[in-house]
């Protein structure tokens, strides 16, 4: 099973022996990498454990629109033009964009003449290696504990699933022992405050929150007493704003700044949720959203049903910010880690 982070411990004057090397658990979901001195990358175990299994089955089963309008283009007998012309237009209507989409239709050229493939159920498995190829520098994981408290803000248009899946995440990082300050700095929703106030009555974790009040204040106090309190993490939830807005686009920028005077490293992660059935609208909300803050991470939800989740390669291709999860529904256990490979074979299956 993949962490859902990786944690790094505060410094010890005493010496730490090296990590022995142990496989994954039989049972059991660790969502926390092993405490170590050092963050290492935790490889995917094989073979593939049942809860991950069961996450890649439901993740296919949401891509299942997009994957069958590419996948049918290999249920011909041979390999030629029109077998690439479908292609082409296969991953456009996907949202690969074109950029992402010349690239892998010339990577698949050129490899099928490489390898001397005959049948077009070896482009198909061609496809996925280069896909995956174009998405491995998406796969990041998230880094809990280089600092104290580690701040977190969370951006997004209204609608793309901002609140919950700031909820999901502050249930996971509860779940783990990691304590969480949650600053409600939405404050011109009311309905974002009072669902981010249930999250964290769910979860036992304590909120900043101020009517009415200026969102980049209230985030300053919520930084400030995450440091006094000696907090793990401090998430953010900023006001959903389209990136049209422009002065509430500059609103956002503040809020990064006033941040920094109340933490001079700060803030730690800029993510942005982004709602998967958008197309190639989630890749201009990335390309605006990380002019304006300078983004650390991605939040992928909604795949579930989408027939537009080819847009993660034209992310890839052209603003390759890295996903730290992807959601294919409400639930707790709908929300979790990006792997280039897993999403690759989904979206092909």
């Amino acid at each position: 099973m993949f962490s859902f982070f990786k944690k790094k411990p505060a410094a010890t004057t005493a010496p730490v022996p090296a990590p022995v090397p142990t496989t994954a658990p039989a049972q059991g979901r660790s969502l926390i990498g092993s405490a170590l001195v050092q963050p290492i990358e935790i490889p995917v175990p094989a073979p593939v454990a049942p809860e991950r299994q069961r996450w890649i089955d439901k993740l296919s089963s949401g891509l299942r629109k997009t994957g069958s309008s590419i996948s049918q283009v290999f249920t011909g007998a041979q390999i030629d033009d029109h077998l690439y012309e479908e292609l082409e237009s296969a991953l456009l209507m996907a949202d690969t964009g074109v950029k992402a989409t010349q690239h892998l239709l010339d990577e698949v050229k050129r490899r099928v003449q490489a390898s001397g493939a005959t049948r077009p159920v070896q482009v198909k498995n061609i496809l996925i290696d280069s896909l995956t190829q174009l998405l491995r520098p998406l796969e990041k994981p998230l880094v809990i504990g280089e600092f104290r408290p580690t701040v977190i803000m969370v951006a997004g248009v209204n609608g793309a699933g901002k609140t919950t899946s700031i909820g999901k995440l502050t249930k996971h990082l509860a779940n783990e022992g990691v304590s969480v300050l949650l600053a409600a700095a939405d404050t011109f929703r009311a309905a974002a405050r009072e669902q981010l106030s249930i999250w964290a009555d769910r979860n036992m974790v304590e909120i900043v929150s101020q009517e009415g009040g200026d969102p980049a204040a209230v985030t300053f106090d919520a930084v400030t007493a995450g440091r006094a309190r000696g907090k793990d993490v401090v998430l953010v939830d900023t006001a959903g704003r389209l990136p049209t807005q422009l002065h509430l686009m500059e609103e956002l920028k503040k809020i990064k700044r006033v941040v920094q005077k109340a933490d001079a490293t700060a803030p730690h992660e800029v993510l942005l949720v982004i709602d998967g059935n958008t197309g190639q609208n989630a890749l201009t909300q990335v390309r605006a959203f990380d002019d304006a803050l300078g983004l650390t991470g991605l939040v992928v939800t909604k795949l579930d049903g989408t027939a537009k989740g080819g847009v993660l390669a034209a992310i890839a291709q052209e603003r390759p910010v890295p996903v730290y999860f992807i959601g294919v529904g409400e639930k707790l256990e709908d929300l979790e880690t990006f792997d280039a490979r897993e999403f690759a074979l989904a979206l092909l299956s």
